[in-house]
Protein backbone atom coordinates (compact mmCIF):
# COMPACT_ATOMS: atom_id res chain seq x y z
CA UNK A 1 0.00 0.00 0.00
CA UNK A 2 1.48 3.70 -0.83
CA UNK A 3 -0.67 6.41 -0.47
CA UNK A 4 -0.51 10.58 -0.54
CA UNK A 5 -2.93 12.93 1.50
CA UNK A 6 -2.65 16.28 3.13
CA UNK A 7 -1.06 16.41 6.79
CA UNK A 8 -4.72 18.36 7.22
CA UNK A 9 -6.93 15.52 5.63
CA UNK A 10 -5.30 12.44 7.77
CA UNK A 11 -5.28 14.84 11.01
CA UNK A 12 -9.19 15.24 11.04
CA UNK A 13 -9.85 11.49 9.31
CA UNK A 14 -7.37 10.35 12.26
CA UNK A 15 -8.65 11.50 15.12
CA UNK A 16 -12.31 11.16 13.94
CA UNK A 17 -12.29 7.71 14.02
CA UNK A 18 -9.26 7.41 17.04
CA UNK A 19 -11.14 7.82 20.09
CA UNK A 20 -13.07 4.29 19.68
CA UNK A 21 -9.76 2.43 20.12
CA UNK A 22 -7.58 1.74 23.21
CA UNK A 23 -6.49 -0.40 26.07
CA UNK A 24 -8.08 -4.15 24.78
CA UNK A 25 -6.26 -6.92 26.18
CA UNK A 26 -8.26 -9.71 25.06
CA UNK A 27 -8.07 -8.38 20.93
CA UNK A 28 -5.00 -6.15 20.86
CA UNK A 29 -6.09 -5.11 17.10
CA UNK A 30 -8.69 -3.22 18.07
CA UNK A 31 -5.99 -0.37 19.68
CA UNK A 32 -5.37 0.15 16.02
CA UNK A 33 -7.11 1.63 13.08
CA UNK A 34 -7.15 0.58 9.74
CA UNK A 35 -6.19 2.45 6.80
CA UNK A 36 -8.08 0.94 3.86
CA UNK A 37 -6.68 2.57 0.24
CA UNK A 38 -8.97 0.48 -2.29
CA UNK A 39 -11.86 1.42 -4.90
CA UNK A 40 -10.38 5.12 -5.36
CA UNK A 41 -11.27 5.76 -2.05
CA UNK A 42 -8.94 6.24 1.48
CA UNK A 43 -10.96 5.11 4.16
CA UNK A 44 -9.87 4.99 7.87
CA UNK A 45 -11.80 2.71 10.23
CA UNK A 46 -12.00 1.99 13.73
CA UNK A 47 -14.26 -0.18 16.08
CA UNK A 48 -14.51 -1.58 19.77
CA UNK A 49 -16.52 -4.15 18.51
CA UNK A 50 -20.19 -1.94 19.79
CA UNK A 51 -19.72 1.15 17.33
CA UNK A 52 -17.42 1.57 14.42
CA UNK A 53 -16.53 4.44 12.96
CA UNK A 54 -15.73 5.19 8.89
CA UNK A 55 -14.35 8.14 7.63
CA UNK A 56 -13.26 8.95 3.85
CA UNK A 57 -10.10 11.13 3.17
CA UNK A 58 -9.27 12.91 -0.19
CA UNK A 59 -5.48 11.69 -1.20
CA UNK A 60 -3.88 10.03 -3.52
CA UNK A 61 -3.46 5.93 -3.83
CA UNK A 62 -0.36 5.22 -5.62
CA UNK A 63 -0.71 0.81 -4.84
CA UNK A 64 -3.91 -0.22 -3.07
CA UNK A 65 -3.87 -2.15 -0.04
CA UNK A 66 -4.99 -2.03 3.65
CA UNK A 67 -3.18 -1.90 7.23
CA UNK A 68 -3.69 -1.21 10.84
CA UNK A 69 -2.08 0.86 13.00
CA UNK A 70 -1.86 1.38 16.51
CA UNK A 71 -4.17 4.74 16.65
CA UNK A 72 -2.30 6.72 19.42
CA UNK A 73 0.88 6.30 18.25
CA UNK A 74 -0.14 7.24 14.54
CA UNK A 75 -2.41 10.07 15.79
CA UNK A 76 0.31 11.86 17.43
CA UNK A 77 2.75 11.52 15.13
CA UNK A 78 0.58 13.13 12.06
CA UNK A 79 -0.64 15.96 14.49
CA UNK A 80 3.06 17.07 14.74
CA UNK A 81 4.00 17.01 11.24
CA UNK A 82 3.50 20.41 8.95
CA UNK A 83 0.54 20.71 6.96
CA UNK A 84 1.66 19.27 3.88
CA UNK A 85 1.90 16.40 1.60
CA UNK A 86 2.47 12.80 3.74
CA UNK A 87 3.14 10.00 2.07
CA UNK A 88 2.76 6.70 3.76
CA UNK A 89 4.27 3.39 2.35
CA UNK A 90 3.59 -0.42 4.01
CA UNK A 91 6.94 -2.01 3.92
CA UNK A 92 6.44 -5.54 5.56
CA UNK A 93 4.95 -5.20 8.83
CA UNK A 94 6.07 -1.51 8.94
CA UNK A 95 4.43 1.82 7.93
CA UNK A 96 6.83 4.09 6.70
CA UNK A 97 5.59 8.05 7.41
CA UNK A 98 7.33 10.88 5.41
CA UNK A 99 6.67 14.37 5.32
CA UNK A 100 9.30 16.92 3.55
CA UNK A 101 12.40 16.36 6.13
CA UNK A 102 10.33 13.75 8.79
CA UNK A 103 10.33 10.64 8.15
CA UNK A 104 9.68 7.29 10.38
CA UNK A 105 8.80 3.81 10.90
CA UNK A 106 5.80 2.68 12.97
CA UNK A 107 4.64 -0.83 13.74
CA UNK A 108 2.03 -2.35 12.59
CA UNK A 109 0.02 -5.32 11.49
CA UNK A 110 -1.87 -6.79 8.44
CA UNK A 111 -5.90 -5.72 8.00
CA UNK A 112 -6.77 -9.48 7.80
CA UNK A 113 -7.36 -10.17 11.53
CA UNK A 114 -9.64 -6.31 11.69
CA UNK A 115 -12.87 -6.98 12.59
CA UNK A 116 -15.17 -5.58 10.06
CA UNK A 117 -17.61 -3.18 10.32
CA UNK A 118 -20.96 -4.18 9.24
CA UNK A 119 -22.51 -2.59 6.31
CA UNK A 120 -26.39 -1.10 7.19
CA UNK A 121 -27.84 -2.25 4.27
CA UNK A 122 -30.95 -0.30 3.68
CA UNK A 123 -33.36 1.10 0.27
CA UNK A 124 -34.85 3.38 3.11
CA UNK A 125 -33.76 6.43 5.49
CA UNK A 126 -34.24 9.19 7.14
CA UNK A 127 -33.01 12.86 6.90
CA UNK A 128 -32.25 14.82 9.89
CA UNK A 129 -30.74 18.47 9.80
CA UNK A 130 -27.06 18.12 11.48
CA UNK A 131 -27.69 20.96 13.63
CA UNK A 132 -30.81 20.14 14.78
CA UNK A 133 -30.14 16.58 15.26
CA UNK A 134 -27.12 17.07 17.67
CA UNK A 135 -29.12 19.80 19.52
CA UNK A 136 -32.10 17.46 19.92
CA UNK A 137 -29.53 14.60 20.92
CA UNK A 138 -27.59 16.59 23.43
CA UNK A 139 -30.78 18.13 24.78
CA UNK A 140 -31.98 14.52 26.16
CA UNK A 141 -28.86 12.71 26.59
CA UNK A 142 -27.90 14.01 29.87
CA UNK A 143 -31.26 12.33 31.51
CA UNK A 144 -29.97 8.62 30.17
CA UNK A 145 -29.49 6.26 32.95
CA UNK A 146 -25.74 5.41 33.81
CA UNK A 147 -26.52 2.00 35.92
CA UNK A 148 -25.17 -0.60 33.73
CA UNK A 149 -28.24 -2.90 35.04
CA UNK A 150 -31.03 -1.24 33.47
CA UNK A 151 -30.18 -1.84 29.63
CA UNK A 152 -33.53 -0.47 28.47
CA UNK A 153 -32.60 2.90 29.99
CA UNK A 154 -28.87 3.15 29.13
CA UNK A 155 -29.61 4.40 25.70
CA UNK A 156 -31.80 7.07 23.89
CA UNK A 157 -35.35 5.93 22.84
CA UNK A 158 -35.61 7.45 18.83
CA UNK A 159 -39.57 7.06 17.68
CA UNK A 160 -39.45 7.80 13.98
CA UNK A 161 -42.80 8.83 12.98
CA UNK A 162 -44.34 9.89 9.11
CA UNK A 163 -42.66 13.54 9.88
CA UNK A 164 -40.93 13.75 13.19
CA UNK A 165 -38.64 12.01 15.06
CA UNK A 166 -39.09 11.99 19.16
CA UNK A 167 -35.80 11.53 21.05
CA UNK A 168 -36.40 10.50 25.01
CA UNK A 169 -34.03 10.11 27.54
CA UNK A 170 -34.76 8.80 31.20
CA UNK A 171 -32.98 7.28 34.26
CA UNK A 172 -36.60 6.92 36.26
CA UNK A 173 -36.05 10.08 38.36
CA UNK A 174 -35.96 12.62 35.47
CA UNK A 175 -37.13 12.31 31.61
CA UNK A 176 -36.44 14.37 28.40
CA UNK A 177 -38.13 14.23 25.02
CA UNK A 178 -37.43 16.57 22.06
CA UNK A 179 -39.17 16.44 18.77
CA UNK A 180 -37.67 17.45 15.54
CA UNK A 181 -39.36 17.84 11.78
CA UNK A 182 -37.72 15.03 9.46
CA UNK A 183 -36.55 16.78 6.56
CA UNK A 184 -36.44 13.18 4.47
CA UNK A 185 -38.90 9.86 5.97
CA UNK A 186 -38.19 6.50 5.54
CA UNK A 187 -40.97 3.27 5.55
CA UNK A 188 -44.63 4.84 6.48
CA UNK A 189 -44.73 2.66 9.70
CA UNK A 190 -43.86 3.82 13.04
CA UNK A 191 -40.29 2.41 13.98
CA UNK A 192 -38.99 2.38 17.48
CA UNK A 193 -34.92 1.62 18.76
CA UNK A 194 -32.71 2.64 21.72
CA UNK A 195 -29.36 4.09 20.77
CA UNK A 196 -26.44 3.01 23.29
CA UNK A 197 -25.31 6.40 25.01
CA UNK A 198 -21.51 5.40 23.50
CA UNK A 199 -22.85 5.55 20.00
CA UNK A 200 -24.43 9.13 20.15
CA UNK A 201 -21.53 10.47 22.51
CA UNK A 202 -19.15 9.22 19.45
CA UNK A 203 -21.68 11.08 17.18
CA UNK A 204 -21.48 14.58 19.26
CA UNK A 205 -17.89 14.06 19.30
CA UNK A 206 -17.30 13.98 15.14
CA UNK A 207 -20.24 16.58 14.17
CA UNK A 208 -19.21 18.82 16.35
CA UNK A 209 -15.35 18.66 16.21
CA UNK A 210 -12.87 20.25 13.23
CA UNK A 211 -13.18 16.09 11.41
CA UNK A 212 -16.06 17.10 9.00
CA UNK A 213 -16.86 19.46 5.76
CA UNK A 214 -20.06 20.34 7.70
CA UNK A 215 -20.93 24.07 7.43
CA UNK A 216 -23.88 23.99 9.67
CA UNK A 217 -26.13 23.27 6.80
CA UNK A 218 -25.97 19.72 5.85
CA UNK A 219 -27.77 16.16 7.23
CA UNK A 220 -27.56 13.37 8.48
CA UNK A 221 -29.23 10.32 7.20
CA UNK A 222 -30.17 7.47 9.28
CA UNK A 223 -30.02 3.95 8.10
CA UNK A 224 -31.94 1.02 10.25
CA UNK A 225 -31.96 -2.93 10.31
CA UNK A 226 -33.22 -5.43 12.42
CA UNK A 227 -30.32 -4.96 15.51
CA UNK A 228 -28.27 -2.13 13.81
CA UNK A 229 -28.36 1.46 13.21
CA UNK A 230 -25.89 3.74 10.86
CA UNK A 231 -25.37 7.26 10.81
CA UNK A 232 -23.73 9.29 7.90
CA UNK A 233 -22.89 12.50 7.19
CA UNK A 234 -20.08 14.25 5.17
CA UNK A 235 -17.50 11.55 5.20
CA UNK A 236 -18.16 9.85 8.13
CA UNK A 237 -20.26 6.74 8.72
CA UNK A 238 -20.80 5.32 12.67
CA UNK A 239 -22.39 2.54 12.38
CA UNK A 240 -23.62 0.95 16.10
CA UNK A 241 -25.59 -2.12 17.44
CA UNK A 242 -28.73 -1.54 19.05
CA UNK A 243 -30.48 -2.04 22.51
CA UNK A 244 -32.14 -5.19 22.23
CA UNK A 245 -35.05 -4.26 25.01
CA UNK A 246 -38.52 -3.11 25.57
CA UNK A 247 -38.25 1.05 25.98
CA UNK A 248 -40.81 1.37 29.63
CA UNK A 249 -44.31 3.15 28.23
CA UNK A 250 -42.46 6.32 29.74
CA UNK A 251 -45.81 8.66 28.27
CA UNK A 252 -47.84 7.22 31.43
CA UNK A 253 -45.85 9.52 33.50
CA UNK A 254 -45.98 12.65 31.62
CA UNK A 255 -48.56 14.57 33.61
CA UNK A 256 -51.52 15.63 31.75
CA UNK A 257 -53.03 17.88 34.26
CA UNK A 258 -51.71 20.51 37.09
CA UNK A 259 -52.93 22.30 40.15
CA UNK A 260 -50.20 24.95 39.91
CA UNK A 261 -48.60 26.69 36.58
CA UNK A 262 -46.05 29.34 36.77
CA UNK A 263 -44.93 31.33 33.80
CA UNK A 264 -41.06 32.63 34.90
CA UNK A 265 -37.85 34.13 33.25
CA UNK A 266 -35.61 31.00 33.07
CA UNK A 267 -32.31 33.12 33.68
CA UNK A 268 -33.56 34.42 37.06
CA UNK A 269 -34.51 30.72 38.01
CA UNK A 270 -31.51 29.09 36.95
CA UNK A 271 -29.50 32.07 38.74
CA UNK A 272 -31.32 31.84 41.68
CA UNK A 273 -31.63 28.05 42.00
CA UNK A 274 -27.58 28.50 41.70
CA UNK A 275 -27.50 30.40 44.15
CA UNK A 276 -29.50 28.45 46.54
CA UNK A 277 -27.70 25.12 45.71
CA UNK A 278 -24.79 26.70 47.71
CA UNK A 279 -27.00 25.59 50.74
CA UNK A 280 -28.04 22.67 49.94
CA UNK A 281 -27.51 19.47 51.88
CA UNK A 282 -24.53 17.30 50.36
CA UNK A 283 -25.36 14.14 48.49
CA UNK A 284 -29.23 15.07 48.53
CA UNK A 285 -28.87 18.53 46.62
CA UNK A 286 -31.98 19.92 47.66
CA UNK A 287 -33.71 22.95 46.74
CA UNK A 288 -37.38 23.90 47.41
CA UNK A 289 -39.51 25.78 45.30
CA UNK A 290 -42.44 27.57 46.77
CA UNK A 291 -45.22 28.95 44.60
CA UNK A 292 -47.39 31.84 46.75
CA UNK A 293 -50.30 32.34 43.95
CA UNK A 294 -51.77 35.65 45.28
CA UNK A 295 -48.07 37.01 45.89
CA UNK A 296 -46.81 36.52 42.24
CA UNK A 297 -44.01 35.18 43.78
CA UNK A 298 -41.45 31.95 43.24
CA UNK A 299 -39.64 31.13 46.65
CA UNK A 300 -36.25 29.75 46.14
CA UNK A 301 -34.82 28.38 49.24
CA UNK A 302 -32.01 26.22 50.56
CA UNK A 303 -30.82 25.02 53.99
CA UNK A 304 -27.95 23.61 55.37
CA UNK A 305 -27.05 23.25 59.43
CA UNK A 306 -23.59 23.10 58.01
CA UNK A 307 -23.57 26.24 55.80
CA UNK A 308 -27.04 28.32 56.30
CA UNK A 309 -29.47 29.09 54.00
CA UNK A 310 -30.30 31.00 51.27
CA UNK A 311 -33.95 32.53 50.47
CA UNK A 312 -34.75 33.86 46.97
CA UNK A 313 -37.91 35.98 45.68
CA UNK A 314 -38.95 35.53 42.17
CA UNK A 315 -41.66 37.46 40.78
CA UNK A 316 -43.54 34.90 38.16
CA UNK A 317 -47.24 34.41 36.74
CA UNK A 318 -49.01 31.67 39.05
CA UNK A 319 -52.04 30.22 38.22
CA UNK A 320 -53.76 27.53 40.83
CA UNK A 321 -53.37 27.33 44.31
CA UNK A 322 -50.17 27.40 46.36
CA UNK A 323 -47.73 24.72 46.25
CA UNK A 324 -44.39 23.54 46.44
CA UNK A 325 -42.00 21.17 46.02
CA UNK A 326 -38.79 19.78 46.61
CA UNK A 327 -36.68 19.17 43.30
CA UNK A 328 -32.49 18.40 43.03
CA UNK A 329 -31.16 21.12 41.98
CA UNK A 330 -28.60 19.02 39.83
CA UNK A 331 -31.69 17.88 37.65
CA UNK A 332 -32.87 20.92 37.41
CA UNK A 333 -30.33 22.86 36.19
CA UNK A 334 -29.84 20.71 33.46
CA UNK A 335 -33.14 20.64 32.15
CA UNK A 336 -33.41 24.80 32.50
CA UNK A 337 -30.37 25.21 30.52
CA UNK A 338 -31.98 23.06 26.99
CA UNK A 339 -34.89 24.90 27.18
CA UNK A 340 -34.88 27.04 23.78
CA UNK A 341 -37.13 30.30 24.89
CA UNK A 342 -36.04 32.69 27.54
CA UNK A 343 -39.44 32.16 29.46
CA UNK A 344 -40.54 28.83 30.90
CA UNK A 345 -43.29 27.21 32.45
CA UNK A 346 -43.67 24.97 35.50
CA UNK A 347 -46.40 22.76 35.98
CA UNK A 348 -46.75 21.26 39.38
CA UNK A 349 -49.29 18.57 41.30
CA UNK A 350 -47.83 18.32 44.49
CA UNK A 351 -44.81 17.46 46.36
CA UNK A 352 -44.76 14.21 45.35
CA UNK A 353 -45.93 13.81 41.93
CA UNK A 354 -43.75 14.35 38.95
CA UNK A 355 -43.19 18.22 37.79
CA UNK A 356 -43.06 19.00 34.19
CA UNK A 357 -41.09 21.96 32.49
CA UNK A 358 -41.14 23.46 29.29
CA UNK A 359 -40.94 26.72 26.93
CA UNK A 360 -43.52 28.74 27.42
CA UNK A 361 -43.71 29.46 23.35
CA UNK A 362 -42.88 26.15 21.77
CA UNK A 363 -44.16 22.30 22.78
CA UNK A 364 -41.14 20.43 21.31
CA UNK A 365 -39.55 20.19 24.35
CA UNK A 366 -40.27 18.62 28.17
CA UNK A 367 -38.48 17.95 30.91
CA UNK A 368 -39.66 16.00 33.53
CA UNK A 369 -38.30 15.72 37.33
CA UNK A 370 -39.91 13.55 40.42
CA UNK A 371 -39.53 15.65 43.64
CA UNK A 372 -37.39 14.84 46.73
CA UNK A 373 -39.81 13.23 49.16
CA UNK A 374 -39.49 15.02 52.44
Amino acid sequence: MKIIALQKNLKQGVFAVSFLTGKNNNLPILNNLMINANNNSIKLLATDLEVGVTNIIRGKIETPGSFTIDAKIFANYINLLPNQKVELTVKEKDLVVESENYKTKIKGEGAEEYPLIPEVVSDNFYSVGSEEFKKAVASVLFAVSTDDNRLSLSGVLLSFNQDDLCLVGTDSYRLAEKRIKLKGVGPEEAVRVIVPTKTLQELLRIAGGDYTDDDGGGEIKIYLNDNQIAFRFDSVEIVSRLIDEQYPDYQQIIPNTFKTKTVIGKSELLRAVKAAAIFSKAGIYDVVLDFLSEKGVVVVSATSGQTGESIINLPAKIEGPDNSVTINYKYLVDGINHLDDETMTMEIIDANSPCLFKSAESADYLYIIMPIKR
